[in-house]
């Protein structure tokens, strides 16, 4: 099975936890068996895996998301980076020409597109597989997946099909509707559009270049932020005749708000949090080390990180994105290819940052114009490279670095820093990058 999961999302919605790099399906939030926590993206392409562990995966996402995507889901994994964002259908012509000039994927072979963050059970998976499979037999140009309504919901588009067979036309796609016109699809049988999507490779191409003139991936590629924003509905499904929809009655969770996020948590808190008997519904998401005390609460949710805290009726929750735009935060946390950081201290002229590198992995050779920076390690081995000198490092041990020095630092075990930068200008566009030196 061919699949392409689109990564999108600034953040806005799970604030403090997610940022413009730190997007939802990043937040490791699902307790797993071994009691851990796993984040959407681990969870979805875990999932996959279970079901065909031969599956060729995909993720289509932004720039600002490759390094937290390389962190959990390892260096190896299939990604295509859009340049900017450009919605739906510009992001998966993108992925189209990625397979086939870049993973030599076959015109005739199907492709799955699908979101990579519902929160579903391995079932819908399952799906997938016979979707893949009826868009490889049928007449079809395309194949949907329509997910059976539990409620007329006014987030969702619908896909109203010709009749109630598993696999059937479609009829009508209808946007967003109100309450009233929801229960109105609903009586005509309509499916929720999950945005899951199954064509043959070449059909997707051939409809790329009818609408986008470009060559082969890399024009593509090196035209992107001209192209126009539009969605793939819009733009391919809502115009395709050739088009059934393939029904799934199973678990189906679109976890987009506080509100619904907390319905899936295993546990009312993770991290500290100390909740008395009159508390009811709360759920506490605290990554801060220091204890939160909860009396007398009800229907609350509560999110504390280094960006900010948010303590909100579950109801309300929903209405976040426009206060959350007003706060304009240093992201404090991030997720990188070879490990994270973590800002604990700000001030005019000084950051003092935690950064904790995984065993065997480094950060890239770069320099730094108008900051000087003070390592100290503060556990782990490693290997620390200062103008093409190689020195061994370990806890205790503090590495100077001043404007101009070429360094890097590879991690020999799981290697925490302290580092201070110091300078009148500290910005993380101050950074030239060089060749690893052998």
């Amino acid at each position: 099975m061919n699949i392409v999961l689109l990564s999108g999302g600034s953040g806005k919605r799970l604030w403090p936890l997610s940022n413009d790099i730190r997007s939802k399906q990043f937040i490791k939030m699902f307790e797993t068996e071994d009691q851990q926590y796993e984040s959407m993206v681990q969870r979805v392409y875990r999932q996959i895996k279970e079901v065909d562990s031969d599956a060729n995966i995909t993720i289509a996402t932004s720039k600002s998301q490759v390094s937290a995507i390389k962190n959990q889901l390892g260096k190896e994994v299939g990604v295509c980076v859009e340049p900017c964002r450009r919605d739906t259908f510009p992001a998966i012509a993108l992925a189209a020409s990625y397979l086939k000039d870049c993973r030599g994927i076959s015109e005739d072979e199907v492709v799955v597109v699908c979101p990579v963050d519902p929160y579903v059970e391995l079932p819908y998976f399952q799906t997938l597989e016979d979707l893949s499979e009826c868009a490889k037999t049928s007449s079809a140009n395309m194949v949907l997946m329509g997910i059976e309504p539990t409620y007329p919901s006014e987030k969702y588009g619908y896909i109203i099909p010709k009749d109630k067979q598993n696999v059937s036309k479609v009829d009508l796609f209808r946007e967003k509707p109100s309450t009233e016109l929801a229960k109105e699809y609903i009586e005509q049988g309509a499916l929720w559009n999950g945005g899951v999507f199954a064509f043959k490779l070449g059909y997707m191409l051939n409809r790329a270049h009818e609408l986008i003139d470009f060559i082969d991936y890399q024009d593509l590629f090196s035209k992107y932020d001209t192209l126009e924003k539009i969605s793939f509905d819009y733009a391919v499904v809502e115009h395709e005749e050739k088009i059934n929809v393939m029904r799934f009655s199973g678990e189906w969770k679109d976890l987009g708000t506080w509100n619904t996020l907390t319905e899936a948590m295993n546990s009312p808190s993770i991290g500290e949090a100390i909740m008395n008997n009159e508390c009811e519904n709360v759920h506490v998401l605290n990554e801060l080390n220091v204890p939160i005390l909860c009396m007398g609460l009800k229907d609350v949710v509560i999110s504390a990180s280094l960006e900010g805290v948010l303590v909100s009726d579950k109801e309300q929750s929903s209405y976040i994105k426009p206060f959350v735009e007003n706060i304009h935060q240093r992201i404090m946390f991030a997720e990188k290819s070879w490990g994270n950081f973590r800002i604990v201290d700000v001030t005019k002229e000084s950051l003092t940052i935690k950064v904790t590198l995984q065993n065997g992995n480094r950060m890239n050779y770069h320099s730094h114009e108008f900051r000087d920076e003070v390592w100290t390690v503060i556990s782990g081995q490693g290997v620390v490279i200062l103008d093409g000198i190689k020195k061994d490092i370990t806890m205790g041990d503090i590495i100077s670095i001043k404007a101009g020095c070429k360094h890097t630092v590879i991690a020999n075990t799981e290697l925490e820093l302290i580092e201070v930068q110091i300078g009148k200008e500290l910005s993380v566009e101050d950074k030239t990058k060089y060749d690893f030196p052998m």
